[in-house]
């Protein structure tokens, strides 16, 4: 087991991140650490490696989206280049996984996890926390909205070294219920005008939707050519279950 996070290492900097490449469409590059709570994840599930995004909500916890689950988990926290290891760097392992107890992969429903970490993460400029959205926040389409995450600026091209970003609005729930049949607008949100090119792509998910500081959503899915809308996990849905989870543990 302790060879574990090393191989995990070594597969961050010698694998290539074209198979299930994560993409910022239409995005820029993040000012290094200036999203501190952002977080990486290095999945081993059977024989296969992947990664998704993820962010710091408790020094000890990690959410991210269901789907990122795996067989073991190693989180970066403090990371802007995550091929090139810096001083801010703190990897830590998952003690635990909880996803959502009613996640369902084919309709995309509940697509929440949370992760405990083996230890906390030490706060500083470069990882820290971000709060939650709750059912007294309110969000609305036309809001404008911040997604993170390591990926490329076009679709099949190597996926980029250093954290990328890009806004996103909050679009009307029709807007995706147009394009995707599993659209639950109680536990989804719906983000951008279709006749953009600012997107998210595969990697992108278990990242955070900030909207105004606040963490309302989860990159969930979205279109297999990548074009816009996405789904969005909506967080204020699952306060009762996140609050659970986190006291006790």
């Amino acid at each position: 087991m302790k060879l574990l996070p090393l191989l995990l290492l070594l597969l961050t900097f010698l694998l290539s991140h074209e198979t299930g490449a994560d993409e910022i469409i239409g995005g820029r590059e993040s000012r290094p650490h200036s999203r501190p709570y952002m977080a990486f994840l290095d999945i081993i599930r059977g024989n296969t490696w992947n990664y998704c995004g993820g962010f710091l909500i408790r020094s000890d916890f990690v959410m991210t989206a269901a789907h990122c689950e795996g067989d073991f988990i190693t989180v970066k926290l403090g990371a802007h280049n995550i091929r090139k290891p810096e001083e801010t760097w703190q990897i830590i392992n998952v003690k635990h996984q909880f996803p959502h107890p009613k996640y369902n992969a084919t309709r995309f429903l509940n697509d929440i996890m949370l992760l405990k970490l083996e230890k906390k993460a030490n706060l500083t400029t470069a990882v820290n926390t971000l709060p939650l959205g709750s059912r007294f926040d309110s969000v609305s389409p036309g809001q404008q909205c911040l997604v993170a995450g390591w990926g490329s600026r076009e679709l099949m091209t190597r996926a980029s070294d250093t954290l990328q970003e890009v806004e996103l609005t909050l679009r009307d729930p029709s807007d995706c219920k147009m394009s995707f049949g599993c659209f639950d607008e109680r536990s989804q949100l719906c983000v951008q005008n279709p006749k953009s090119n600012k997107s998210v792509y595969e990697g992108d998910f278990g990242g955070p939707l900030v909207c105004s500081g606040v963490a309302q959503g989860i990159v969930s899915y979205r279109k297999r050519d990548a074009k816009p809308p996405s789904g969005i996990t909506r967080i204020a849905h699952y306060s009762s279950w996140i609050n659970k989870i986190l006291k006790a543990n």
